[in-house]
């Protein structure tokens, strides 16, 4: 299978694409989706000689994590789908973060503002997510998880002292070698497609600080 893969949520932008056994990948670690962000994506489809039409689906990072990167992003992916009539798959962050080995029960974090994360916690077969102040989510999260060992995926920095002060042995899961594009075309072979390109939503974790309402 063939696809390409957008990302921009996680450490800048980078563009990747599956061609059976082999991967051609570009990535950056600014915030340069917009200069660069097409640029990439031909580059990284010229390097294994294909066209947009040898394609069989798209994948996008649809986020939590840079509110202008997951913007970007999905509306290069939703643009090239629509163009294309190619599938799309939306693959969220958490699961990029995520290694493949973790355990059933381990909490996700993505890095946001200063001081404020996006987390998902996988235990018992759920899945809860939270997102705002590093205190308030690990309380929405955490509060009344077993004292015992917790796995912790992604930004680990952001909350691994926080955790241990509840008296939860943290064990912290090494990164993802890949680049964020690179994992989200690997997961895309095994997800099912949206409907189509306009039912893949962005996910930007916190609520914005600031909503400018419309006036009748």
């Amino acid at each position: 299978m063939r696809i390409l893969a957008v990302e921009g949520a996680l450490r800048g932008f980078s563009a990747a694409v599956i061609d059976g056994a082999e991967v051609s990948e570009s990535a950056s670690d600014r915030p340069d989706a917009l200069e660069s962000g097409l640029g990439r994506i031909a580059a990284v489809l010229a390097e294994r000689g294909l066209a947009l039409r040898d394609l069989d689906r798209l994948a996008v990072g649809i986020g939590p994590g840079s509110f202008t990167g997951v913007r970007i992003a999905v509306s290069y992916a939703k643009a090239l789908a629509l163009a294309t009539d190619l599938p799309l798959c939306g693959i969220s962050s958490y699961d990029v973060l995520t290694p493949g080995a973790a355990p059933g029960t381990v909490l996700t974090v993505v890095h946001g503002r200063p001081g404020v994360v996006s987390a998902r916690l996988l235990a018992g077969g759920r899945r809860s997510t939270a997102a705002g102040p590093v205190a308030d989510v690990l309380a929405l999260l955490l509060d009344g998880f077993p004292h015992g060992e917790l796995a912790l995926a992604g930004n680990t920095e952001d909350v691994y002292s926080a955790i241990a002060e509840r008296g939860i042995v943290v064990r912290a899961l090494p990164q993802r070698a890949e680049s964020p594009a690179r994992a989200v075309a690997r997961l895309a072979l095994l997800a099912e497609p949206a409907p189509s390109a306009h039912a893949v939503a962005p996910d930007y974790g916190e609520a914005p600080a600031v909503t400018v309402r419309g006036r009748a």
